[in-house]
């Protein structure tokens, strides 16, 4: 089962009414969606999904709630292409969902035996197979800085390449594990960040979200907010930046008594929301979780 995070606190944010025009970015196994669904009687929901074995358990559950909705089969970079109506409300949920974890064969965990895959998008031609065995020493070194923030990038790397070809997750872990002193090992699992720098190269997670929040700053309705839930520093960074960009007056104008309403911020952040003590208890997942939300207001 995939415990949805934060999903009271995103469907009260997203201000829906009866008859909201949504966009669920980040369909996966329907959590948010179906909530959304049953708060959106003569509204309709849009949501977007890349995996074909979500959107086919999603679409059973929203099934039995109503026929309001449509799943669009599509990376959601595409989000301004696809959506063609001016939406009240979107919402993004990064990250992993846990029935993707929990298949060992989608290659995802470092905890269990599979192939190494992590795409999300099973058309996707690279997979952390190819990245693991392929890349130069210095590309290696790159992603795992830049994506999983990981010290010893450069022992790792080394590693990795003195063992090729290396085959599965479970290899591969040992590898990262023979790769740092023991001391780092009692912290954390080592090879969780970088499995999630290899993740984030497979499936160009960064780019992609940074190009779909800003279309869907573009997109969403005066009045409309956007709620986007991440579960890693990098991208809380992005969308820090970004909400920030564009909710904050220049600063050349920050001190002046008039300003022209076409300087005015169109946005204003409403919120920086993390789980409660209770929800991370119940789910491990949630630890690392925060929601921002903004509104359009011109």
């Amino acid at each position: 089962m995939h415990n949805t995070v934060l999903l009271e606190e995103a469907i009260k944010y997203l201000n829906l009414k009866k008859d909201s025009i949504v966009v669920d970015c980040t369909l996966g196994y329907g959590g948010h969606s179906s909530l959304i669904l049953k708060n959106i009687p003569d509204g309709f929901l849009y949501a977007f999904d890349q995996d074909k074995i979500a959107i086919e358990n999603a679409d059973k559950r929203l099934k039995k709630i109503g026929s309001n909705y449509e799943i669009i089969y599509t990376n959601f970079e595409n989000l301004k292409k696809e959506i063609k109506v001016t939406p009240n409300a979107i919402l993004f949920d990064l990250g992993v969902s846990s029935p993707q974890l929990d298949e060992a064969e989608r290659g995802f965990s470092f905890h269990k035996d599979a192939p190494l895959d992590m795409r999300m998008d099973l058309n996707n031609p690279l997979t952390a197979y190819e990245i693991v065995n392929n890349y130069s020493y210095e590309k290696l070194v790159k992603i795992f800085y830049k994506y999983g923030e990981e010290k010893y990038a450069p022992s790792i790397a080394k590693k990795i390449i003195q063992n090729r070809p290396v085959k599965t997750t479970l290899e591969l872990a040992e590898i990262i594990k023979e790769s740092v002193p023991e001391k780092y090992r009692k912290k954390s699992h080592p090879a969780r960040k970088v499995f999630q720098a290899i993740r984030i190269e497979v499936n160009n997670e960064l780019g992609v979200f940074e190009k779909a929040l800003t279309d869907a700053l573009d997109i969403i309705s005066v009045g409309g907010r956007i709620c986007v839930i991440t579960f890693h520093s990098l991208e809380d960074r992005i969308c820090k930046h970004i909400f920030k960009e564009v909710s904050t007056l220049p600063k050349e104008l920050a001190d002046k008594p008039v300003i022209p309403e076409e300087f005015l911020p169109k946005y204003k952040v409403v919120a920086n929301i993390v789980p409660k003590d209770e929800e991370i208890k119940e789910n491990n997942r949630a630890r690392s979780a925060r929601m921002r939300v903004i509104e359009r207001v011109r």
